[in-house]
């Protein structure tokens, strides 16, 4: 790798491609350290002709209209929860969900984000270009305009922060009549009888809210629930979504999707040792997984290759300061190979870049024991290995299993099931036992495990856990209760609230 020449005149300190929440971070920490920074953000639009504004995945198509969603599915539970709390109105059955008036509302919030974002990069004196970017070599970013027309910028440094996009099928119909996340959030219409293919993170949470709000859900599911998270975890989850009334094809993979004349989708899918079949549906919702968007950057004229020896849409990077195989190109976010694809790592490593480079800092990102939270019906809510990894790490006669299943008091009135609320500790078994795992299925999982990840980060034990005196009644003082091993084969469910 060449030395950065430190004697040649840049425009810019930083061009930093790609306007979501890892770039931006990135680019304003830098400015307050002095530097002259660019952000290029340019949105392509999705195969159903949708786009959006500045901000990225989370505020636009990901978390934000994501966790809104799951809100008003979870009120629409409420509704049937208030009755027996004494609130006295019309049969509840009766209540029906405004599918337009919900979209419009998700819509005009993150409209003003892109706004407040962009009056902020004004404030903060970052450039911001509409412009699709790209390099002509390591040292210069191009942005083509939404005329045609391309503008040059030189820069010292760049930073590829271009996230990614929901991969389709290759079957006949998936492109021209399916949508993905990137879709349903501003779907002009009510969705209706939905297929959902795909059975991660992205396409258990949208089966929920849309089943939560009323409509007909099935997921199509290849293999396995939440592949890379805890499997038991991920079965109680499935299990809770049927009892939900969702209904799954295992072992099952899409064929076509094909339009009849009224509108509708007849999908023909394959079964793992089963004969398969046909069934009709409103939407078809892929969730199979996001690509880099990485394809159109020309990295071969900066020299960037990507993971694999190019055979990846990823990047890899130096795990110390997310610089690329070009010493003077770095990236962050979703773009990386092997990276939690999480808006807040994504935040966090943007500004540790930015005060690498301008702020003389020597800080490193710290990948390992993220925090994150799957917003199905009942939530999952995870930090630190799961029970198989600890496992594969540390052998499984070296770990001790803590668990619980528990009743929320939020449960007891209306009589909601508490078959699934359920938590984990896993741990090493010798002396005061580090907690390596935490697992929690239920009300408010979110909320729950950021503060037991900070406490996991300090070098958490079950020791600690066992003395530390919960709140309650909360659904978090859970994990200062557990005292039974699966180990010991012992009854995990309690005897009352209070037990």
């Amino acid at each position: 790798m060449a030395p950065v020449n430190e004697t040649e005149n840049y425009d810019y300190d930083l061009v930093v491609i790609g306007g979501g929440s890892g770039g931006l971070a990135c680019a304003k920490q830098a400015v307050q350290l002095g530097a002259k920074v660019a952000v290029l953000d340019f949105v392509k639009p999705s195969p159903q002709g949708t786009r959006w504004g500045l901000g990225g995945t989370c505020v636009n198509v990901g978390c934000i209209p994501k966790k809104l969603m799951h809100q008003a599915a979870l009120l629409g539970e409420a509704i049937h929860d208030a009755q027996p709390y004494g609130w006295q109105f019309a049969d509840p059955a009766s209540v029906r969900h405004e599918w337009t008036k919900l979209t419009e509302s998700v819509q005009n919030h993150i409209k003003s984000v892109n706004w407040v974002t962009r009056v902020d990069l004004r404030e903060q004196r970052v450039e911001y270009i509409n412009g699709l970017g790209f390099f002509r070599d390591a040292h210069t970013v191009v942005a083509r305009m939404k005329n045609g027309t391309e503008r040059e910028l030189r820069t010292k440094y760049a930073l590829i922060a271009v996230g990614g996009r929901p991969r389709y099928p290759d079957i006949p119909g998936a492109v021209e009549y399916g949508i993905t996340s990137d879709d349903v959030f501003s779907l002009p219409h009510a969705p209706g009888k939905t297929l959902l293919v795909g059975a991660g993170y992205i396409g258990l949470e949208c089966a929920g809210f849309l089943k939560g709000l009323g409509y007909d859900v099935t997921v199509m599911v290849r293999s396995i629930l939440l592949r890379g998270f805890d499997q038991q975890m991920a079965t109680m989850i499935g299990d809770s979504m049927v009892e939900k009334g969702i209904k799954f094809h295992h072992k099952s993979r899409p064929l076509a999707v094909e339009k009849q004349a009224d509108g509708r989708l007849v999908v023909r899918y394959e079964t793992e040792g089963g004969p398969g079949g046909e069934d009709t549906f409103d939407t078809v919702l892929f969730a199979i997984g996001r690509q880099a968007e990485t394809a159109t950057l020309q990295l071969d004229l900066a020299g960037v290759v990507t993971a694999n020896d190019g055979k990846s849409d990823k990047l890899d990077v130096d795990g110390t300061d997310h610089q690329t195989n070009v010493k003077n190109i770095f990236a962050v976010g979703d773009v990386l190979y092997g990276k939690p694809e999480l808006t807040p790592v994504a935040i966090h490593a943007g500004r540790i870049i930015a005060r690498r480079l301008f702020g003389g800092s020597d800080e490193t990102m710290d990948y390992q024991d993220v925090a994150t939270t799957v917003f199905t019906p009942l939530e999952y809510g995870c930090v630190g290995l799961s029970e198989e990894a600890a496992e594969a790490a540390h052998g499984k006669d070296n770990i001790e299993v803590y668990h619980a299943y528990y009743k929320p008091t939020e449960f007891f009135v209306p009589q909601r099931s508490v078959r699934y609320c359920y938590l984990k500790t896993v741990a090493l078994r010798e002396g005061d036992q580090r907690v390596l795992g935490l697992h929690f299925l239920g009300p408010a999982a979110g909320e729950v495990i950021q503060g037991f990840a900070a406490a996991l980060k300090c070098g958490l034990t079950m020791n600690a856990l066992r003395n530390t005196v919960g709140i309650h009644p909360t659904v978090a003082e859970e994990f200062t209760r557990l005292s039974i091993t699966k180990s010991s084969g012992l009854d995990p469910t309690p005897a009352t609230c209070c037990s």
